[in-house]
C-alpha cells in the first residue's frame, strides 16, 4: 500500500502559480511534480479564492469580543425573552387573545 504524500505549503503554492500562468497544461504539471491533475485544479482555485487576503491589512483583524461582553448581551437576550414571555401571557389573559405564544 502506498503512503500518502504530504505536500509543503511551498510546493502547492509553486504549482499553483505555474498553474495560473498556464504556461503548460495541467497534464503536463502532473507529469513534472508527480502530482495528479486534479490535485492541482483544487490547488489553483484555492490559490485564487484566497488570493485577496494577502492584500488585507494586517491591522484589520475582526474585534475580537471578550468574555465580559457576551455574558452580558446573554443575559440581556435571557431578560428579553422573559418580558416577551410575561406580556405574551399577560395579553392573553387580559385581552383574551387567541394564537399561539411568540
Amino acid at each position: 500500500m502506498k503512503k500518502r504524500k504530504n505536500h509543503s505549503p511551498e510546493f502547492k503554492a509553486r504549482v499553483a502559480l505555474e498553474a495560473i500562468r498556464e504556461e503548460m497544461t495541467l497534464a503536463e504539471l502532473s507529469k513534472k511534480y508527480s502530482v495528479h491533475p486534479t490535485q492541482i485544479g483544487m490547488w489553483k482555485r484555492a490559490a485564487i479564492e484566497n488570493m485577496a487576503t494577502a492584500f488585507t491589512r494586517r491591522g484589520a483583524a475582526p474585534e475580537q469580543v471578550s468574555a465580559a461582553e457576551v455574558d452580558k448581551l446573554h443575559s440581556e437576550i435571557g431578560q428579553l425573552v422573559v418580558e416577551r414571555d410575561f406580556l405574551a401571557d399577560a395579553s392573553q389573559q387580559l385581552l383574551g387573545t387567541r394564537g399561539k405564544k411568540w
